[in-house]
């Protein structure tokens, strides 16, 4: 193009010298350069893009869109599906976040922490399998950590020829595990990693360190108290179970999937002292009713304020079934010993198999997990993990070996599963924030120099940057 406007101008002027003003005012009008291709056009250019909706936010445009994807990358003549995602796009001279939830994507407009920090777009896509994303007819074989990895690989190869700045990728439990995959799984793409909260199951069969957690997790009173009104849901669980009968026909809900009402009644009982710790801070523990003068009503309420009694019907499974799959074919779960329901439990934890419609096949791989473990303990640069000190899945994290470079592993005092870097500790916030600052590439002078003048880039936004901690499905052995 500049080699052809330089032609013109050369015509241009010969033509001048021989008279011709009128040829000369037409030539200079051609010579003005064309006016930029809107955004949205540049991301409908992307073969395979297709627009579901654009939402107005001020300082942003915000699309909804789907984006055309192989079925399996390794055999990408096989078919094709379409994957969900959304972009919020500032300017294509900041960097971007790639952020994924490891579910379903949001279609509201929403800033993640990192894309805060550096004020820049944000990309956030939907996991593969969960619907819309879903294949049809569905090979369940297609859903591992790789194929999802290379599903944000594609859709970032694709975007980087627009938005040429630096990338992050970032996400938060599920969220945060499928950033440190798609790292593993590809290395070059991203200019550094944001995850939070990611659980590690390396060793699937060996879970003590959930016991040690649930030991000295947060005050010996609270532990009491929750164990206490855990207990007595078992103890209470004929009258109990009725509400629960008299709340499924009232609510439509079945069981086929977990079995029947029984197996699905102890599975939200058993989940109640994780999803307090997961869910809740200590001070919550005021609210906890004294087990032995509560009436049925509140020992229900308590429960299903916290864990939830539609979470094993099948309605509440149905969404989550790619991530019980997952649980049981690749991620792993958590086991914990439960020595004060001895004798009342009639299940114990139920495995992700009870979880998933019994015509998918499952068949575990006890080498995905350890595979990642080991690369992020090796070759881990420019990752920092964040975790809350009060949060089960903190039990199991990522460590770092001493071969990792740039590389950070931080724990938020006293944080629950919503644990980020606002909540560190000064110094070491001090620390994340230019870090990531400096790996997107927008590091101010003053932070690069001192950790400590490092401040997020973006005015605040009250509804941007809402922190909705939303409730997800307890991983199970």
């Amino acid at each position: 193009m500049r080699k052809t406007l330089g032609w013109l101008l050369s015509l241009v002027v010969l033509i001048g010298t021989m008279g011709a003003a009128g040829s000369t005012a037409q030539a200079a009008t051609a010579a003005q350069p064309a006016a930029a291709t809107d955004i949205k056009d540049q991301i409908l250019g992307i073969p395979g893009m297709s627009l579901i909706e654009e939402k107005p936010y001020p300082g942003y445009r915000f699309f909804v869109l789907n984006y055309e994807q192989p079925v399996d990358h390794r055999q990408p003549w096989k078919g094709t599906f379409k994957q969900r995602l959304t972009l919020l796009h500032k300017d294509v001279s900041r960097p971007s976040v790639f952020y994924t939830s490891g579910y379903n994507v949001s279609t509201s407009p929403r800033r993640s922490e990192p894309t805060t920090i550096v004020d820049g777009n944000q990309v956030s896509l939907e996991y593969r399998f969960f619907t819309p994303s879903r294949p049809d007819p569905a090979n369940w074989s297609n859903l591992d950590i790789w194929q999802a990895a290379s599903d944000q690989h594609r859709l970032f190869t694709a975007l980087k020829k627009i938005y040429k700045k630096n990338w992050l990728a970032t996400g938060g439990s599920k969220g945060g595990m499928t950033a440190t995959y798609y790292e593993r799984f590809y290395p070059r793409d991203m200019d550094g990693v944001v995850a939070y909260v990611a659980p590690n199951d390396a060793v699937n069969d060996e879970d003590s360190a959930y016991d040690r957690f649930f030991a000295k997790v947060g005050t010996k009173e609270c532990r009491d108290k929750l164990n206490a009104v855990q207990r007595e849901a078992l103890v209470r669980r004929a009258p109990l179970e009725a509400k629960y009968a008299v709340a499924a026909a009232e609510n439509g809900w079945t069981f086929t999937t977990v079995g029947d009402l029984d197996k699905a009644y102890e599975a939200v009982v058993l989940d109640y002292v994780w999803a307090f710790w997961q869910y809740s801070l200590l001070a919550d523990c005021a609210s906890i009713p004294a087990a032995a003068t509560a009436s049925d009503q509140e020992i229900w309420d308590s429960i299903d304020g916290i864990s939830g009694f539609s979470a094993y019907t099948d309605q509440g499974l149905e969404t989550y079934t790619p991530y019980y799959y997952q649980a049981g074919t690749q991620l792993g779960s958590p086991d914990i010993k439960l020595p004060h329901l001895k004798g009342l439990s009639r299940y114990g934890y139920q495995p992700p198999r009870n979880f998933v419609p019994r015509d998918i096949p499952m068949a575990f791989q006890p080498g995905a997990m350890a595979d990642v473990d080991r690369w992020v303990r090796d070759n881990a640069h420019q990752m920092l993990f964040v975790y809350g000190q009060n949060d089960p899945w903190g039990a199991e994290p990522f460590r770092l070996g001493y071969g990792v470079r740039d590389s950070y592993v931080m724990i938020a005092p006293g944080a629950n599963h919503g644990a980020n870097v606002a909540k560190l500790m000064d110094g070491e916030k001090d620390l994340a924030t230019a870090k990531i600052l400096q790996w997107a590439g927008v590091a101010p002078a003053a932070a690069l120099a001192d950790a400590g003048k490092a401040a997020p880039l973006a005015a605040p936004d009250a509804e941007l940057d809402r922190r909705d901690l939303e409730r997800e499905p307890q991983l199970r052995p």
